[in-house]
């Protein structure tokens, strides 16, 4: 197997700054001339602007079954952070590749990207499918329009390995992430007379609190064999941003939120009791101080988490090719979106969660080389 060829796609993938605010088509460029260099049948699926693609690509016959090697192209900023390399420059030092996204996760791409002249030259009878997306950091944006294409070609792959960084380590289950934007719109005015205005700010803490509460109410829910770490769904606020001084009524204030559930139910049942607070309660006092007062809550992104199934083809192939047990993990990766198209679905890729998202990321050799030996294993099974 190539390490070497890995290490070099690796090396031209974290040169493309495809932070999930800019565009990725010249990695996807990039990757789809690698794979219809060897006759693939690539797809392009593009964001309303047309700034950004997925690639879908297959190699062997049109038949179902196969797999599925899933990454996403975009990374988080390197801003504010002390990196002693370039980010976007790969450096070798010893056994690692250092750059962002050297783990998360263009290492896994790299490795697929790789694989992919042996699998051309194998005698396939089912498919091999490389499913590369965007804005996986931003609320996985993305995935569902590739798998809603893919849904209507009736493309019916039987496993899926999403190629997170896990220490190859075979995840089988992880928690939803839901991701919103709340915006309150009050009435400015001068501080010396607040009942004159509506101070969205205020409003705003209010809804905080609410959403303080309803967390404390999801750890009473946890599942008594939930396998999480925590055992329960949580909520968190990440940003809140309103008004322009201390003396001045604020009109305006956002907040961003997120919430990780273990199961459905815990999330129908949190947005519920949300949603009635700020509609019921909130909404008409903010009403009662100005008639155009409003609560706006936009949906950045509701990804289904993946949930442990007893009987997964995705999982018994994973373990038996890298020889490791199963467990879950915290982080959230777009596998319940190939899960709920009824896809054998496990995250299994090269590389640390604890390097992703920090200074000076890193792979390591070895972690290349396991990764590779994995999607070798796959060739006899794709063959038989």
């Amino acid at each position: 197997m190539n390490l070497e060829r890995s290490v070099n796609i690796l090396t031209r993938l974290i040169e493309f700054p495809t932070v999930s605010a800019d565009s990725n088509l010249d990695l996807i460029d990039y990757a789809g001339e690698l794979l219809e260099d060897l006759g693939a049948r690539t797809e392009l699926t593009y964001d309303a602007a047309g700034n950004k693609a997925n690639l879908f690509a297959t190699l062997g016959p049109e038949a179902d079954g196969g797999f599925i090697l899933s990454g996403h192209t975009d990374v988080v900023p390197v801003e504010g952070q002390p990196w002693t390399v370039d980010p976007f420059k790969a450096t070798a030092s010893g056994d690692r590749v250092y750059g962002r996204g050297a783990c998360d996760m263009k290492a896994f791409i790299a490795c697929a990207l790789a694989m992919a002249p042996k699998f051309d030259q194998s005698d396939l009878v089912k498919p091999v499918h490389f499913a590369f997306s965007f804005d996986e950091e931003v609320g996985c944006l993305g995935a569902p329009l590739m798998l809603e294409k893919l849904a209507a070609r009736g493309v019916r792959p039987s496993v899926c390995i999403i190629g997170e960084p896990t220490d190859m380590g075979v995840i089988e289950g992880h928690k939803g992430c839901y991701e919103y934007h709340t915006v309150f719109t009050g009435l400015e005015g001068h501080c010396s007379v607040p009942d004159r205005g509506v101070n969205a700010v205020q409003y705003a803490v209010q809804f905080i609190s609410k959403l303080m509460e309803v967390a404390e109410e999801l750890k009473g829910r946890a599942p008594a064999d939930s396998p999480f770490d925590p055992p329960y769904s949580t909520i968190q606020t990440g940003r809140i941003h309103g008004g322009i001084a201390r003396n001045v009524i604020a009109r305006h204030c956002e907040v961003d939120w997120e919430m990780r559930p273990v199961n459905r139910e815990d999330a129908n049942y949190a947005l519920e009791r949300i949603r009635r607070f700020a509609e019921e309660e909130l909404a008409p006092a903010m009403r009662a101080g100005h008639a155009d007062a409003s609560i706006f809550t936009e949906v950045i992104g509701e990804v289904a988490g993946l949930v442990p199934v007893p009987e997964s083809e995705a999982i018994r192939i994973a373990r038996e090719l890298t020889g490791n047990d199963t467990s879950v993990v915290s982080f959230g990766t777009e596998a319940g979106l190939f899960q709920e198209m009824g896809i054998s679905t496990v995250v299994c890729g090269p590389g640390s969660i604890n390097q992703a998202h920090k200074p000076d990321e890193y792979v390591s050799g070895e972690q290349l080389q396991r990764c590779m030996e994995m999607l070798d294993g796959l060739i006899p099974k794709l063959c038989r």
